[in-house]
């Protein structure tokens, strides 16, 4: 493990968080993930208008008033409920999207002289990054049973699932772009001791409300230096 390495690498993230391009990629993360709670509530209300209107199986209710209101709050209320548990999941998944650009402006700044790397394919990206919030939701949903079956160790459980997850995940972001996926997966296996304490220091932001939206930005920057680090002692 390389304690070192690690905090050298979180700070030079930290310190380059007011970036113009890192700001760029939270901000569209941010923005679509609010379009899409917001399609989602008027999806639910439209979905609900059809199911009560006069001409569907449920038209009888079509005529109680205080139904079609008390539906319209129970969507808002239920949109705003998902939006608690699944907000910094989402978001981290839609900011993925962009986190080449965070990878490129970490290079550009402190890895000038290294040549340029290209850019991934559209469908690449977007399947990498459902199938890293597909994983992530379904393992923290999960882990919720072990919670209250084991509420003591709850915290442990957290912070290993989410420390595992987020250093794997944002390492081999990191690595493959100049390893491809089989070269970056075997130098993840050749450091698993390091990369799981630094995605521990990733873990950290996701029980402060809201400041898990930059956790994909902040593990993006600093796992682009730890693999940097990593590679120049190969």
């Amino acid at each position: 493990m390389a304690p070192g390495l690690i905090l050298t690498a979180f700070f030079k993230a930290l310190a380059q968080l007011g970036d113009r391009r890192f700001r760029s990629v939270l901000w569209r993360g941010i923005g679509l993930t609010l379009g899409l709670f917001v399609a989602a509530f008027l999806g639910l209300r439209w979905l609900l208008g059809l199911l009560t209107s006069p001409d569907s199986w449920l038209g009888f209710l079509s005529g109680w008033d205080w139904l079609q209101t008390a539906l319209s709050a129970s969507s808002l209320l239920v949109t705003a409920a998902l939006s608690v548990f699944l907000m910094v999941p989402v978001a981290s998944a839609f900011t993925s999207l962009f986190l080449d650009d965070v990878a490129d402006a970490v290079e550009e700044r402190h890895y000038p002289t290294l040549p340029p790397v290209p850019k991934a394919r559209l469908s690449e990206v977007v399947t990498d990054s459902l199938a890293f919030l597909g994983v992530i939701v379904a393992a923290n949903i999960a882990a919720f049973a072990a919670y209250i079956a084991f509420p003591p160790a709850a915290p442990f459980i957290f912070f290993g699932l989410n420390g595992f997850l987020l250093g794997r995940e944002y390492f081999q972001l990191a690595a493959m772009r100049r390893l491809g996926r089989a070269g970056a997966r075997d130098l993840r296996r050749g450091n698993a001791g390091t990369i799981f304490v630094a995605g521990l220091l990733m873990a950290v932001p996701l029980v402060v409300p809201f400041l898990g939206l930059i956790v994909p930005i902040l593990g993006a920057a600093t796992f682009t230096h730890i693999y940097h680090g990593l590679a120049a002692r190969r």
